[in-house]
């Protein structure tokens, strides 16, 4: 760090301290050891290792990039979901840094036990809810006075929004996110203790030209019985798990009675628009095909053979000739 970097008079100070006898290399050592003592405040307790905080980082990074394509669809305005922040702290500290009034959505996360909350700074929701409604965005703050039509619009928006942590979160566990309750005033929030230690993930949002944050609260208590699914070790191991053979010959056989939609072409033709607005039933269209030139038959909409055409049990088919050059015979 750049706080223990000496400079060069200090350097000469301490090497004439000891020369001279005034202080000792003991000395400085134990100096050394009574900085390592640090103060540990039992009620900030971390829970959670660095490595599950970055693996809480990367699946909110996710969601956060779900809810701007899910917003910009729904507001048709230009948003930025970001995730600014994540933190662990006691339950009572993240209620106490939420305004007074705001919107608290409480969701439960079954087959998990307890529940989540999502926060929405006003500014921001009722910028959602102008947008809603046909306006240009405006932020207007009221939240104390929330309308049965405003909290019915909003809490549908929401309860949709939290349907795309299904799946940022699907590759630790399946959850099915259901909103229970919206509140607007953090101090009767009692769902744990206040010395409970959660997770706060703070998303930096931008809908047109408002800002606001909306911040997201795991209890740990709620994230207990999946801890150990946050780790690397087991990103790594579900990331690379392989197939068994069972599982292949599976896939190859569902794989193999799939339908593919199959054309002969007779030829093909350009006309003008003029001329195919003057066209009428009789008419005849005269294709750039010569009758002697092999038809081309396409898998999907990729050319792949070229076959003759014929007549097999009174039904019209066509015989495969030869594969076309530069098929691939994997496409």
């Amino acid at each position: 760090m750049a706080g223990d970097v000496l400079s060069q008079s200090e350097i000469d100070a301490l090497l004439s301290a000891i020369s001279t006898g005034e202080m000792s290399a003991d000395d400085m050592k134990k100096e050394d050891e009574a900085k390592k003592v640090k103060v540990y405040d039992f009620k900030r307790a971390l829970r959670f290792s660095k490595d599950q905080i970055r693996s809480l980082t990367r699946i909110h990074e996710n969601f956060a990039r779900l809810l701007t394509t899910f917003f910009s669809a729904q507001l048709r305005t230009y948003v930025q979901i970001t995730v600014a922040s994540v933190d662990q702290i006691p339950f009572e500290e993240f209620v106490r840094s939420i305004p007074n009034m705001t919107l608290i959505n409480v969701f439960e996360v079954p087959p998990l036990d307890g529940n989540i909350l999502m926060e929405i700074n006003p500014n921001i929701a009722y910028s959602m809810l102008d947008r809603l409604m046909g306006g240009t965005g405006a932020s207007y703050s009221n939240v104390d006075n929330l309308t049965e039509i405003e909290t019915k619009i909003m809490t549908n928006l929401f309860e949709r929004s939290f349907d795309n942590l299904r799946e940022a979160w699907e590759n630790i566990v399946e959850i099915d996110p259901m909103l229970i309750e919206l509140e607007v005033n953090p101090q009767f929030l009692q769902m744990i203790s206040p010395n409970e230690t959660v997770v706060v993930i703070s998303l930096n949002t931008i809908i047109g030209e408002t800002t606001g944050m909306i911040n997201i609260c795991l209890p740990h208590v709620v994230l207990e019985p999946i801890v150990p699914n946050l780790s690397v070790r087991y990103w790594m191991q579900s990331n690379t798990k392989e197939m068994s053979p069972e599982q292949v010959e599976m896939l190859e056989s569902r794989v193999k009675q799939a339908s593919l939609p199959v054309v002969a072409e007779l030829g093909t033709t350009s006309i003008s628009i003029e001329d195919f607005l003057m066209m009428n039933i009789g008419d005849v269209i005269e294709l750039d095909q010569k009758i002697a030139d092999p038809l081309i038959l396409k898998v999907g909409t990729l050319p792949k053979f070229t076959v003759q055409p014929g007549k097999l049990n009174k039904k019209m088919a066509v015989q495969v000739i030869d594969p076309l050059e530069g098929g691939d015979d994997n496409e």
